[in-house]
């Protein structure tokens, strides 16, 4: 089973849209190992973000992501990372696909209310970050046989 970072962002979280954006990925399948509500230190923002260091955006994503709670999860299932970006839509909000995250929720450029690891490393690494490792759970569920089949193992 591959495992993710999602993020639902300080605008997701003030929006009172929290419990309905974990719901989607339940929804599909995917099951929650780990979740937390916290509020993003400088430092954490500038290590989880230090690929974007000295992009022109860097510094509002790092005021943004800072300036209220987040809840971060970790997400579990069968090509989970893939699963979760398709879910979440489009970057921008005004360019995702009705019926995803973004797509259902957001209209804007800066306010696109979730984040999602783009990779295996990414994931590995953004966890990492989030969550140590007695913070995640590892558990069958007995509906599982119902959404992972033996091709997705």
């Amino acid at each position: 089973m591959e495992r993710t970072l999602l993020l639902i962002k300080p605008d997701g979280v003030q929006r009172g849209l929290a419990g309905r954006i974990l719901s989607r990925f339940e929804e599909k399948g995917l099951k929650l190992a780990g979740l937390k509500v916290l509020k993003i230190s400088q430092d954490l923002a500038a290590r989880h973000y230090a690929p974007h260091k000295g992009k022109p955006f860097y510094d509002g994503l790092v005021r943004y992501m800072t300036s209220a709670p987040v809840v971060a999860a970790v997400i579990e299932g069968p090509r989970a990372i893939e699963v979760t970006r398709k879910l979440m839509g489009a970057t921008f909000g005004w360019k995702a696909e009705p019926g995803t995250i973004r797509g259902d929720f957001s209209c804007s450029t800066g306010f696109n209310l979730v984040h999602g690891s783009d990779s295996p490393e990414s994931a590995a690494k953004e966890i990492e970050l989030f969550f140590k490792a007695d913070e995640l759970a590892q558990y069958a569920r007995a509906l599982d046989q119902w959404i992972v089949s033996e091709d997705d193992k």
